[in-house]
């Protein structure tokens, strides 16, 4: 039994230290997202308030997500590769509708686009929606997840008001796009994909700056 785990170690080492790192850094990554969202929930669920959050921001992330994970699940791309998508995804259903909900968005309007949204995730995944329009649309997840970004950063210099921004949602939001950088040019040099990382890298640390800033500011007060 030892035998064949030192063997099974032995082999997966031979795919030489790059790759492991790429393995580990991947982990990391997909462990750290499981958590990324729930510090910006909870200070919108605790404040009762999601004001210095961009509403429009976040659709657009939603939309960025979906493609991202649509994008590679429809390549066959190793899913450890891009596995924190679906868990990201989920948290973002949740910080949507607490976002939605103190800014008394949850209308009919709101329930319409859902369903259509729901329909369409439901066709990518059965593998039924055309794999040509998602190539189409990944280069223009990277303007679009950097705009979702843009704008919450915005959103916080508008108000001067960080009080329902995460701080640890958006410092675990940049380190994962970085560590995003060097596996995804390990494993699949997808300049696409790197792109996006590199510039969200970026933004979130921007993101973060803001926040860190108008709450020191808001204490001070």
């Amino acid at each position: 039994m030892s035998g064949g785990l030192s063997e099974v170690v032995s082999e997966y080492l031979d795919k030489g230290l790059v790759l492991v790192i790429a393995d580990l850094l991947s982990l990391i990554t997909v462990s750290s997202c499981l958590v990324i969202k729930v510090p910006q929930i909870n200070t919108i669920r605790e404040n009762k308030s999601s004001k210095g959050i961009s509403v429009l921001g976040l659709c657009l992330e939603l939309f960025s997500y979906t493609v991202m994970i649509s994008y590679n699940y429809t390549s066959d791309y190793d899913f450890l590769s891009y596995m924190e998508y679906p868990v990201l995804l989920l948290q973002e259903y949740v910080l949507i509708y607490y976002a939605f909900k103190y800014q008394d968005l949850l209308g009919k309007k709101t329930q319409i686009v859902a369903i259509a949204y729901v329909i369409i995730a439901s066709l990518i995944y059965l593998k039924l929606f055309p794999i040509i329009i998602l190539t189409f649309l990944v280069p223009f997840c990277t303007p679009i997840g950097a705009t979702s970004k843009v704008l919450q950063l915005l959103a916080i210099l508008r108000t001067k008001d960080a009080s329902s921004v995460s701080r640890t949602t958006w410092a675990l939001s940049a380190f994962t796009n970085m560590t995003r950088i060097y596996t995804v040019y390990v494993q699949s040099h997808d300049w696409m994909l790197l792109s996006n990382f590199l510039i969200s890298t970026f933004l979130s640390a921007s993101v973060f700056a803001a926040a860190c800033f108008y709450k020191k500011k808001v204490k001070k007060a």
